[in-house]
């Protein structure tokens, strides 16, 4: 042992050691350039753009009735749409993880299916298929229920584009979880609803949270898929992106840089909780 000691001392000590290296590692530099290039400096260049405006001025605009139910309806909508993406999309991951039947793997490669199709054409199917003559649309239309271009509307697109990011997210850890440790638990007494409680949920919290987090984002940012299923009326189904692009086509590039502004000030702060949500989970799951 005083042999192995004296060893490690002579290394640390020897010049021949390897030599300590203050600069920076060129992955860390890279990495550093690049997100500077992609993501603070676009967003730099939004903030100062609507900030110039002054500080009333801007927030006549971003807090104009338009632009306040345009908030309302992206964001609203965004979240219960990634809500309910949270538990159905944790009930599709389980059964794509825990059990085999015919066509388990077209069915899986279906999940990909918005990641895949342009968001127009997305718009351009949901908006077919969900109208009072489309195929989903016809049986909800009798009860006076009308789907296509309205909020409804809105909100199925949003699904439709934020599933993937909740059962993507939650398959590997379904994965790695065990079926003998639910065994054990059932054989320990516990029921199936105190096993999925104590056993299966906790580690599973923090990816379900990231999985809304990340199918929250998704949908506040969406515009292909949701400006042809919705009718882009205010103070209907008006989302922020095509409020934006509606005040672009009318040349008022101020106004579209203070919603735009507002619109990602508002998702930073609603991430931010998520994540906090979603460290609190991680402590629990342990």
């Amino acid at each position: 042992m005083e042999s192995v000691s004296q060893i490690q001392s002579f290394l640390t000590k020897s010049p021949v050691g390897k030599p300590k290296n203050n600069n920076l590692p060129w992955p860390f530099l890279l990495s550093i350039f690049y997100l500077i290039i992609i993501l603070f400096l676009p967003a730099t260049a939004l903030i100062t753009k609507s900030l110039s405006l002054g500080p009333s001025e801007f927030w006549r605009i971003a807090t104009s009735p338009v632009a306040l139910s345009a908030y309302n309806v992206t964001f609203v909508t965004a979240l219960l749409a990634a809500a309910i993406n949270g538990i159905l999309g944790t009930l599709v991951a389980w059964v794509l993880v825990r059990y085999d039947f015919p066509l388990k793997k077209a069915i899986d490669a279906l999940v990909d299916l918005p990641f895949a199709l342009p968001t127009s054409v997305a718009g351009l199917v949901l908006a077919t298929v969900y109208s009072e003559k489309g195929w989903i649309g016809q049986l909800f239309a009798p009860f006076g229920i009308k789907i296509a271009f309205t909020r409804l509307g809105v909100f199925v697109a949003m699904l439709f584009i934020s599933l993937p990011f909740i059962v993507r997210t939650l398959q590997p850890v379904l994965q790695e979880i065990e079926i003998e440790v639910e065994e054990a638990a059932w054989s320990l007494g516990a029921t199936e609803s105190q096993t999925f409680w104590r056993v299966v949920l906790p580690p599973l919290i923090p990816p379900i949270l990231t999985g809304i987090s990340l199918g929250f984002a998704r949908a506040v940012g969406e515009y292909g898929s949701v400006v042809i299923i919705s009718s882009g009326i205010p103070f209907k189904d008006l989302i922020a992106p095509v409020l934006i692009f509606q005040r672009l086509e009318q040349y008022d590039y101020a106004g579209a840089t203070v919603i735009g502004t507002f619109l990602l000030i508002v998702s930073l702060v609603l991430l931010l909780v998520i994540n906090l949500l979603q460290q609190w989970g991680r402590r629990y799951a342990v």
